[in-house]
């Protein structure tokens, strides 16, 4: 198992924060070239410079992901800092908007879908063809718990990931064959800054789970990488449970 992977470049949407952060500084420290995507300049600036201080290599490009052309933009970009490859390629990025069927606007269904599906799609679109030209690749997906049940006020942001969900095994029958492992992990509450906002509602729905408590992003990231990497050679179209284990009661 190798377990220096330098000279390999990983993209990180939405790593400059959270679950993405995390995920950033453990490939770092394995020695992965990591590009991270965010759309804060400042966060991004320091995510790097924290990464280089600890012996990383890094690279910050600001983005707003919403459409297939900046999913793209961001594929090339990618590429040319990576040297002409991307190995690996994490999307993270995503919102999650709560709140009732009928509430929502066509244009909270248009922005929950663009992120959260549509700019993941045209990346995967962009980047595993060159993955499956080398013969090697990994894909790792954030998705959501509340992609596998029903909960009420999560209809729009659990179902853009349970099409996720489907996307990761329709391109690991599609691009594992070439040696392109494409895999989800599935994230129960976490604590990040972009949680912060729920309150007392991120321990109630953690209080479900046999675990009882929400996840650092450290614990996904810890999931994340192992997908990411060599040792999950033999892994592909699953999708983790890193949930505390609430979709398993």
């Amino acid at each position: 198992m190798n377990t220096n992977l330098s000279g390999y470049t990983a993209l990180i949407t939405g790593g400059t924060s959270g679950i993405g952060r995390a995920t950033s500084d453990k490939l770092a420290a394995l020695g992965v070239h990591v590009v991270v995507t965010g759309r804060n300049a400042q966060r991004g600036e320091q995510t790097v410079a924290e990464i280089r201080a600890a012996g990383g290599k890094a690279d910050f490009v600001s983005t707003d992901l919403r459409d297939a052309s900046s999913a793209r933009s961001l594929a090339q970009r990618a590429l040319e800092l990576g040297g002409g490859h991307v190995d690996i390629l994490i999307n993270n990025a995503g919102i999650f908007p709560f709140g009732a069927t009928h509430e929502a606007t066509e244009e909270d269904f248009d922005n929950v879908y663009a992120l959260n599906v549509k700019v993941p799609y045209f990346l995967v679109g962009e980047l595993a063809p060159l993955m499956a030209e080398k013969g090697n690749g990994s894909i790792v997906n954030v998705s959501t718990m509340v992609a596998d049940y029903g909960v009420s006020g999560m209809s729009l942001y659990g179902s853009s990931k349970a099409a996720i969900n489907l996307l990761t095994q329709a391109w690991a029958a599609e691009y594992g064959p070439s040696g392109v492992r494409v895999n989800t992990v599935s994230p129960g509450p976490t604590r990040t800054a972009g949680t912060e906002g729920m309150g007392e509602a991120l321990d109630q729905l953690a209080a479900q789970a046999p675990a009882g408590r929400p996840a650092s992003a450290e614990e996904i990231a810890e999931a994340i990488v192992f997908l990411a990497t060599e040792r999950a050679s033999f892994i592909q179209g699953a999708r983790l449970a890193v949930d505390g284990g609430r979709t398993a009661v």
